[in-house]
Order: structure tokens, then sequence, then C-alpha cells
């Protein structure tokens, strides 16, 4: 519900934050009439350290001379607060002395590692993912980092696809509400506390739509499945206030994202009046040349300019070719000019003018890199972030008072591949802070509690050496934990893979040990969905570990050992095999639906698997149980205008204290335009001890019941709607239906909206 009534001390603050916009917007165009055009191509070029990198990188050894001349506005990958101060002292030499902006891919924490993106949206803990990303925005600004490329808000249906590690998942609604909250961990209160640093939603746009799930490749789609399902995170982390978005590599309908106008300016800048900066990916101009878009790099240049991307991330397309564009009279230098004014607009509100070097602090980084609060709230998040596939003969939790167990696989003793594909690599940092999943095991079990290892096998090798000792050691056990996965850096940028099955013949280990009777608990460690039939159908007891971060180890004993219960729930379908990609819960009937999973005949299906997914949307087990009870509509008819109010009385049935994610799901029975078998509409996370009941409630207004038409507006329209309450996607408790209808002649009509907020 929107609070309308606003204090009298909220409202000068209002002005005041008006009064300062009209004092930064002077300070910036007073800036701007010093500066010649090869100063303003300045600001928005931005280089590379000589640190990890993800394209090719620049060679230039005069970037220094380059900076002290104002001919860099940006740099990446410069870490820590001396190295920052170091390449801002150079900035100080320039003519204008305008400050350089650090940015960083701070993608799933800074030094202190949270789990990957994709896990954490198993958490579906709003508060939690916010504190990740709070974190992380502290560590880094300490570091001297004003900018991270994160979050990654694209939607992803293809599992194959690599990048699938940095975003939300599937789901449009779940995503946009996990874009709003790591916007608003990241900047904080308000740009310029030092504790925050500047968002970037990214790739814009549908960069997670690539054709067959290989990385960089094209994009083809409508417009209206464009904004109905790809641009809403982008707009829920605008109005969370990010400060930058990125375009993405891939074309979408045969233009290059970086040169699209339409999604830029027409979109972006335009019917959204976003005001911060747009900063290319890398070399993304360039590569506008091998898309067969843009002849050179001059041309590429103008392309890029002209669509609205502001910053040029290591292509040097604008460091050679802007100004003399601008020259030439082909770019106006207008166009420049709305450029420049947006990075030095973002660089004023960091405070960079008044003190370039407040970020960099080398006391306040060695006081927030030892923070023990932000180790804790790594162990937390990981742990929301674990998901119990299966726990069918209630091996877990494992006692600590067990005499002897095996701790068996690839994965055990493993330190800096918890961080996953996209964690910060700080070089004087040693990796004795990271928790192996084996340190984590030794700290929990009991004194009289007898440990032993195995590797078994490589991740990737055929190798089966190792086969023989691990069964040895399996058979001295009462209860043997395997850990298998895919290797940390096969998801992740450039990580496409044809085939997502456990890599090696890790597999073949899984059923050599399940010969030896013993209880076996299978842990899943992997940035995507896996596919894993064999063991998903003959091992009773299944953890799906993620990557998560550097406090792994910890994490999973306790949810291994009953002192986290377990609370995720899947971001993502798993596919039976790759093809069934793309697989989405969210599909539409078609006009031959099949009856049940098993149905083949003349119906929309494979012939030769079942209909269904391994693992739905939504799934995700705990150690004590839940009934859902007494769904009450406070209507059945329900007017455009109104709102739905839903109530449903969740019980926790188990002997143990539990958490559970309560899920709203609508189906719009007929439409202008085919809806969907199911969406996504509310969730709500809840705690309930052994045998309480909490009424859960929901709003439903006209926002949920709309879609977008051809028009591209979002409207709703009358008819019947399914309502259905649940704990996964296909575990639907309870259900019940109710009537839109038109507002009464003469009353505001609120039927045509714009897009959904978080």
């Amino acid at each position: 519900m929107k609070n309308y009534y606003l204090s009298i001390p909220f409202l000068l603050l209002s002005f005041s934050g008006i009064s300062q916009q009209k004092s930064i917007d002077q300070r910036v165009n007073e800036l701007l009439q010093k500066m010649t055009i090869e100063e303003k191509v300045g600001q928005l070029n931005q280089y590379s350290g000589d640190n990890t990198v993800t394209g090719p990188l620049t060679i230039n050894p005069n970037k220094e001379q380059e900076i002290k001349a104002g001919k860099i506005g940006s740099m990446l990958n410069i870490l820590g607060a001396q190295y920052t101060r170091q390449y801002q002292d150079l900035a100080m030499q320039s003519r204008l002395k305008i400050p350089l902006l650090f940015g960083l891919d701070v993608i799933h924490g800074y030094k202190t590692t949270f789990p990957i993106p994709l896990a954490e949206a198993a958490s579906w803990d709003l508060a939690a993912i916010e504190l990740s990303a709070r974190v992380a925005a502290r560590e880094a600004a300490s570091s001297g980092i004003h900018w991270t490329f994160a979050p990654m808000v694209d939607i992803s249906r293809d599992p194959r696809w690599g990048r699938v590690m940095e975003g939300a998942g599937e789901d449009t609604y779940l995503g946009s509400k996990i874009a709003y909250a790591r916007v608003k961990g990241f900047q904080g209160s308000q740009l310029g506390d030092v504790t925050s640093i500047m968002a970037c939603a990214k790739h814009f746009a549908a960069y997670g739509a690539a054709i067959g799930g290989r990385d960089y490749n094209s994009v083809d789609m409508s417009e209206r499945a464009l904004w109905e399902t790809y641009l809403p995170p982008f707009k829920a982390a605008l109005d969370a206030g990010a400060a930058t978005f990125m375009n993405s590599f891939n074309d979408i309908n045969g233009i290059p994202a970086t040169g699209n106008q339409y999604i830029q300016r027409d979109i972006l800048k335009g019917k959204w009046n976003f005001k911060g900066f747009v900063v290319s990916d890398w070399n993304s101009i360039g590569e506008m040349i091998a898309h067969g878009y843009s002849k050179d790099s001059k041309e590429a240049a103008q392309a890029a300019i002209t669509a609205g991307s502001d910053m040029d991330m290591e292509s040097n397309a604008y460091r050679f070719n802007l100004a003399q564009l601008v020259k030439e009279g082909k770019v106006a230098e207008s166009l420049v000019d709305d450029a420049v004014r947006r990075v030095l607009r973002k660089k004023f509100e960091l405070g960079l003018f008044d003190d370039p070097y407040r970020y960099s602090d080398a006391k306040r980084q060695q006081k927030e890199l030892t923070n023990p609060e932000n180790t804790k709230a790594a162990r937390e998040m990981a742990a929301k972030s674990i998901v119990l596939l299966k726990n069918e003969n209630k091996v877990l939790p494992l006692s600590k008072e067990a005499k002897t167990i095996a701790f068996i696989g690839p994965m055990v003793k493993l330190k800096r591949a918890n961080h996953g594909f996209w964690a910060v690599d700080l070089k004087d940092v040693d990796s004795t802070y990271i928790v192996s999943q084996w340190e984590g095991l030794q700290r929990k079990v009991g004194k009289n509690t007898k440990l032993l290892y195995a590797k078994g096998c490589g991740i990737t090798d055929t190798n089966k050496a190792g086969f023989k000792e691990a069964i040895d050691v399996a058979n001295q056990a009462d209860v043997v934990i395997l850990s298998v996965g895919e290797r940390h850096d096969m998801s992740g940028e450039a990580k496409s893979r044809s085939t997502i099955n456990l890599p090696g013949v890790q597999e073949d280990l899984i059923k050599e040990l399940q010969k030896t009777g013993k209880p076996i608990v299978v842990l899943i460690n992997a940035g995507r969905p896996l596919v894993f039939n064999w063991t998903a159908d003959n091992m009773p007891t299944i953890v799906y570990s993620w990557w998560l971060g550097s406090e792994a180890g910890n994490a999973i004993a306790d949810v291994l050992f009953g002192d986290y219960n377990p609370s995720g729930k899947l971001p993502m379908t798993f596919p039976r095999n790759e093809g069934q990609i793309p697989i989405y819960y969210n599909h539409l009937n078609t006009g031959r639906p099949a009856k049940d999973e098993n149905d083949h005949i003349y119906v929309s299906a494979y012939t030769d698997i079942k209909n269904s997914p391994k693992f739905e949307f939504g799934y995700g087990l705990s150690y004590t149980t839940f009934a859902y009870s007494d769904l009450k509509l406070s209507k059945t008819t329900v007017r455009k205008n109104e709102n739905l109010e839903v109530a449903v009385t969740v019980t926790n049935t188990g002997k143990i204290a539990g958490e559970e994610v309560v899920q709203l799901y609508l189906k719009d029975k007929v439409a202008s335009i085919v809806r969907p078998v199911k969406e996504l509409k509310g969730f709500q996370k809840i705690k309930l001890e052994a045998g309480e009941s909490k009424t859960v409630r929901f709003t439903v207004d006209n926002e949920k019941l709309s879609f977008y038409h051809n028009d591209l507006e979002l409207r709703s329209e009358a008819g019947e709607f399914e309502l259905m309450v649940g704990s996964s996607s296909e575990d639907i408790r309870q259900k019940s239906s109710f009537e839109l209808v038109e507002n009464p002649v003469g009353s505001k009509d609120e039927s045509s909206l714009g897009l959904p907020k978080p």
C-alpha cells in the first residue's frame, strides 16, 4: 500500500534535495563550458587496469599520461585504497582536475564472498539479499571502489547459458523484486555516503534470451515479449534508483544493443526518463564491427553515441573517433554534452569533486575487510540459499554424535572454488578465511566423531583410479557425504555448455558408492541447474549447494546437522535433459495441452520423456512439513479500481521450527492474448515454530492482473481469474477464483498502467 501522507520534515528535505540537485547541475554546466571536445570525450573513455579482464585488454603504455591529460574518465579493475589513490593522484594533475570513477565487478561480494546471485535468489529472502549487497558495497567502497557492474537482472530460461549464475532465474516477478533489493543494497540510503557504491543494471536488454543459450548470441523476440518478460526487472532497478545501466553484447532483432536507439534512447532515457548514464559492456562498441552493423571503429562510435551509449568500456572507439566525428558534423556535440553531463553528475553526487580520495581510506578498508558481522551475514545468506531436493529416508539432519562420517568427492577440500565465478581476486589476501566443506564439517561434529576423506575422482577427468579408496572409506562409515558438481568456473561469462550433466565420472562414482548400502547425502555444487537423472532417481538424499562463497563450509554444515533448517526454493526449473530446454513454469497452454506428464498422444509434448521437469520452479523441501488451509478472498467479483485481499492459513505440522515460502499464482483464463498457465504474483517467507499457524495475506491489485497488449500498453481485461497458493509452482495447495469486471461509468479507470513496480 502506498503512503500518500507526507510529513512537513519530509517535504522540507525534498525541497532541499531539489536545491542541491540544481546546485549540482549548475556546477556540471559550468565545468562543461570549460572543457575542450577532447576532454569531454575523455570523460566517456574507460580503461581497465591489469587485473582480471573479460575481453581484449587495451595495451597502452601511456595510460598514466592520458589520465594526466584528462583523456580517461573511468578505470575498472583497480583494487584497493592504495592503488585507487595513486591513480586518482594522476587525475588531479589534469588541467581541470576531474576525478576518476573506479568500477569493478562486485557481483556477489568483495573480500567477503556471498553465494552466487542465482543461489541467493533461491533464498527468496529479499532482506537477506539486500544485506548481501550492502556488505559488498561497504567493503568495496572502503577499498576505493565507486561503482559495481551489478546487479545482473537478465531473465533467462535456458540453463545452458553460463551467466544464469549471475542473475535471479527465470521469473519476471521474482527477478524484479530481487533487482530492486540489490540496487538498494549497493546504493544504501544515498549516493555520496562513503559506504555506498553506484549500482549498474545489466545487461540492457534481453541478454538472457540468447538463442540456444550460447553466450553473446543473437536475440529474436517480439516487442511484447521484451516488455512483458525481460524489461520489468530493469524498470524495477531504475525505480530503486540505479545510478547506471550497462548495455548488452547481443543484437535484438538484428540491431546490436550497444547501437540500439530504441532500447537506450526511446525506452530508457525517453519513456523511463533515466537520468544516470549508460556504459557499454567490454568492447561492445567495437564488436558492432564483427556484428556486421558498423564498417569500422569510427562508424561504431557514431552508432553508439547516437543510440545513447554514454561511456565506452575498453573499445577505444570514442577515444580515437568521437572528437573527429563532432568536428566533421557527423555527431552533434549536444549528444556528447548530454553523455558527459550524465557522467559528471554522478561524480558530483558521489562527492568526488569535494574530496577525490574520500573512498580511498586504508584505515577504513582494514576495519571493514575484517568486520566479523560481514562473515556472519555471509554464513546466514549461504545457509538460506541451500535447497533440499530429496530427503526420503530422513537421513538429514545428521547427528553431531555420529561415530564415523565419510566425506568423499572432488569438492570436499577445495577453498577458492567455493567463491564460484565472478569472485573478486584480492591478490594480497590469502585463502585461509575461506571455509572449505571439510573445515566446516570438522568444526561442527563432536569430539568423538571420526571423519574420513577420499577424493574419489576429479571433477572433469575420466580416471576412476580413486574409486577403490572411496569405496573402502565409505564402508568404514556410518554415513557418507558425497560432494560433486561442476567446476566453479564452468558457469559464468563465456561458459555456455551444450550438455549440463555432472561432468567426468562423478555420477559413476555415485553409482559405485550406492552399492555399499550406506546412507549417502549427495551435495551438488554448481552455478546453474544441472541434469543428474540417475542420481535424482536413485539417491534418496540430495542437497543443492550451488557455490556459496567464503562461508560455504560452515553453512553446509549448519544445514546438514540441523542448526539451520533448509528453506531454499528453486528460482529456475531443472530439466530432465537438454532437449526440454527452454523450460519454465509460466509457459502457454497451447491448443493441445498434455493432460498429465505421461500424455504424449497428439499433444504438445516430447514422445521420449515425461512432460514435467525434474524439479520445478519454486520447489524446495524442509526438515519439517507445512499444511495450507482456509483460503479466503475478500470478494469474488472485483472491479478494476479495487483491490482483492487474499488470506491463507499455513501451519507447521512437523516437530521443529522451519521457514516456508508461500507462493501466490494467478491465471487469466480467457484473454485477447493467450496467457501463461500460471504466473507468480506474490510470495512471503515466513517462519513457524512446530505446531504454529499463521495467516498469510496478499493484496491483488489491478497491476497484477494486467498484461502487455500488442500496442505495448499494460492493462487488464475483464474476465475470470484462477488464484492458486502453494509451496511451489506445481505443488498448489489451495485454489479459488474471482471475476474482474469493469468500473462503474464515471469512475476512475485504472485498467491501463505503466510498467509494474516491485
